[in-house]
């Protein structure tokens, strides 16, 4: 299975199945999509070179040499060898990561919150301690021999549970010595209850925090509006910025979110950068087409044509080895998740789950609310998560998802969202198309990101030959 395409002056053909990843020259580009016909004898290379005539039959020869080196090589034209594995149907997980909504109350009334102001639909409340001791203990003792274990604090806004926050990290690591364990803690706030102390305990504790901004002023106030009707950019901006200031080489994210009224969303990833934010990510809104800031089919155009216009300006940083970073446009050739993250996902049902205030176990945060999927209470004496509904999201891979098996993103964003999936089809099986057109796009302009990085490399070492793999 083959993929390839054409960005930024740079041709690239990806093997699917065996993970390479080729940059070609104009001919050979061009000749790919003739070999298997005359592989198989349905052509003759002559016929094929009488249609490329526009290039020297000698070279023509040459590129359909070169293709089938590749493939004698295992380079291209690979079969897929995971399908089958026994890892895939003895598979055991355990719980390796927890969502802990730690407060379901906001202050701020972003338009398009799935989280409803951050009560999920529900009523507002702030986790007890207690609640979030439990779901430590839980998360320990359901990690079988797993030792690095991850703690996301969500909302809501988890800052207007901080004394909570504060308590449940020093609990942590407590655990950590007992069960000879490992936390890695993330925050995701919007920055509005930011103070000294709160940038000071979360540079210090926490491994990662996603900072909640959608870019430009009129942008960003136009969704993100406080508890009195004002925008929130002018309030969140200074303290990111101190923040960050203060942060050192920990990780963080400025998380933005583009929707309808912000197809132009690569000025709002440029304006990051203007502000002094280095690492970023820029997600598309998902929400009911009623909403009128919901992106559309008739969208995806102007939007793939913004991913590419971005793809363009990040790679001319990239090529300068500007430490900017855009989360989608970053992918790694020769490492990558392991076999098992491309192709289940997220471990949502299964490797993760998300904990309310109340003690409900859910799927992820995207669940939260949805009744069909509760797992369990905390606070129920046996707790066992119901096998079933854990077996239906270990299945929910890419083998088992008809729209993936043909997609050439599928070892890449495996398989998406299943909340997306169920939100708009009904079925976790079934991707959400329009976050599977802007994946694909997403994808090509990683890769091509990576190839220009690359050549450059190549251009100033010439010596050192540049291999994608």
């Amino acid at each position: 299975m083959i993929h390839k395409f054409t960005m930024n002056g740079v041709h690239i053909a990806m093997d699917i199945n065996g993970g390479s990843v080729h940059v070609l020259d104009e001919i050979t580009y061009d000749m790919l999509d003739f070999y298997e016909e005359i592989r198989d004898g349905k052509r003759s290379l002559q016929e094929v070179m009488e249609k490329l005539s526009r290039y020297p039959q000698e070279e023509l020869a040459s590129a359909y040499d070169e293709i089938r080196t590749l493939e004698e090589d295992g380079l291209l034209y690979t079969e897929d060898a995971y399908e089958t594995m026994d890892f895939m149907k003895n598979r055991k997980p355990v719980v390796k990561a927890l969502c802990l909504n730690i407060a379901h109350d906001c202050n701020l009334m972003c338009k398009y919150c799935f989280a409803k102001q951050g009560d999920f639909g529900g009523k507002k409340c702030l986790m007890p301690l207690e609640t979030g001791k439990k779901a430590l203990e839980y998360l320990v003792k359901n990690s079988g021999s797993r030792r690095n274990l991850e703690v996301d604090f969500f909302g809501g806004e988890p800052l207007m549970n901080f004394q909570v926050v504060k308590d449940l990290v020093h609990y942590g690591r407590e655990l950590e010595k007992e069960y000879h364990k490992n936390f890695r803690f993330t925050i995701t706030t919007n920055g509005v209850l930011l103070n000294e102390e709160a940038i000071e305990f979360i540079n210090t504790h926490m491994d990662n925090a996603v900072l909640s901004l959608d870019g430009r002023k009129q942008i960003n106030d136009d969704m993100r509006l406080t508890l009195t009707g004002k925008g929130s950019y002018d309030v969140i901006v200074p303290k990111y910025q101190k923040l960050i200031e203060k942060r050192g080489n920990k990780s963080y994210y400025i998380r933005g979110t583009f929707t309808r009224d912000s197809l132009d969303f690569s000025e709002d990833v440029k304006h990051f950068k203007e502000l002094g934010f280095v690492h970023t990510s820029m997600e598309p809104v998902v929400s009911s087409e009623e909403n009128p800031y919901a992106i559309r089919e008739e969208d995806l155009p102007k939007i793939l044509e913004e991913y590419e216009k971005l793809a363009v300006y990040y790679a001319d940083l990239k090529e300068k080895k500007d430490p900017f970073s855009f989360f989608h446009f970053m992918v790694d050739l020769t490492q990558g998740p392991c076999v098992i993250k491309r192709i289940s996902g997220c471990g949502a049902g299964t490797e993760y789950l998300c904990i309310t205030p109340e003690g409900d176990l859910y799927p992820c945060h995207q669940f939260v609310g949805n009744e069909a999927y509760k797992m369990g209470n905390l606070y129920e004496e046996d707790l066992t998560l119901p096998k079933e509904m854990q077996s239906m999201f270990k299945e929910a891979h890419i083998y088992h998802k008809e729209d993936c098996k043909t997609c050439f993103s599928k070892f890449y964003c495996s398989g998406g969202c299943h909340a997306n999936a169920l939100s708009f089809n009904g079925d976790i099986l079934k991707p959400y198309r329009i976050g599977c057109e802007m994946q694909r796009k997403r994808l090509e302009c990683a890769i091509m990101v990576e190839a220009k990085r690359m050549l450059s490399e190549e251009e100033e070492a010439p010596e050192e030959k540049v291999l994608f793999l």
